[in-house]
C-alpha cells in the first residue's frame, strides 16, 4: 500500500526502505472537458540542486530536451506530447546511489508547453498526480494527488527528494508557479533564455 500525501506532508523514503536504490518517478495527468483549440503538452522535469536552492549549471536540469544527468542518476524516459491513456504520463528514473554529493534537493515540476500562445493553465487540466516506485520491487511507495487547486498557473513544483542526515525524503509541495517553464528555470537559477 503506497503512503497517500497530502499538501506540505514530508516522508522517509529510504529509512523505511533500507536498501532503496533505483527509483521511478511516475508523473500523471488529464484534461478536462474545456478545448482551448489546441492540444495540451505537459512536460515533467527534475531540477537538481545544491545546497543554495539552486541548479549548480544548467546540466543539473533534466527534461526533454536533457534527458540525462552527466552522473546518470536521473534520466528522463522521454516526452509524451498527448497526456491520453491511465497512469503515467511521463517518467523520471533515479538512481539514489548516484546522485552527486553536491545535489541535496531534486525538484519535479510539470509545466505546460506553449501555455501562453495556447490559452491553457493548470485549471484545465484534471488528475494530476506524482508517484514513487521502487524499480526492484515495481512496488508504489508514495503518491501524491495534486486536486484541483490551480487555475491560471502554468507550471507547479509537484515534489522534492531531499537528503536529510544521509536519508532521502520526499516532500509533497504541489506550489504553482505563473509564466511557465521560464519562471521555474529563473527559480531554479538557470538562465531559459
Amino acid at each position: 500500500m503506497p503512503i497517500n500525501l497530502s499538501k506540505g506532508q514530508k516522508v522517509d523514503l529510504t529509512k523505511g526502505n533500507p536498501g532503496l536504490k533505483n527509483i521511478m518517478v511516475g508523473l500523471g495527468w488529464d484534461i478536462n472537458a474545456f478545448d482551448s483549440g489546441a492540444a495540451f503538452d505537459l512536460d515533467a522535469a527534475a531540477f537538481l540542486m545544491d545546497d543554495t536552492g539552486k541548479c549548480p549549471t544548467e546540466k543539473e536540469f533534466i527534461f526533454y530536451g536533457n534527458l540525462t544527468h552527466a552522473s546518470q542518476s536521473v534520466k528522463h524516459m522521454g516526452d509524451n506530447l498527448t497526456g491520453e491513456g491511465d497512469g503515467d504520463d511521463e517518467q523520471i528514473q533515479i538512481d539514489l546511489t548516484r546522485i552527486p554529493a553536491n545535489v541535496t534537493k531534486v525538484a519535479f515540476t510539470v509545466t505546460i508547453y506553449d501555455a501562453e500562445a495556447r490559452r491553457q493553465n493548470f485549471g484545465q487540466v484534471i488528475n494530476a498526480f506524482i508517484r514513487i516506485v521502487d524499480e526492484s520491487s515495481n512496488t508504489e511507495l508514495i503518491r501524491y494527488d495534486l486536486g484541483e487547486d490551480f487555475s491560471i498557473e502554468t507550471a507547479i513544483v509537484v515534489g522534492e527528494l531531499y537528503r536529510h542526515n544521509g536519508e532521502w525524503k520526499f516532500n509533497a509541495i504541489g506550489s504553482g508557479f505563473q509564466g511557465g517553464l521560464a519562471a521555474l528555470c529563473a527559480h531554479y537559477g538557470i538562465d531559459a533564455s
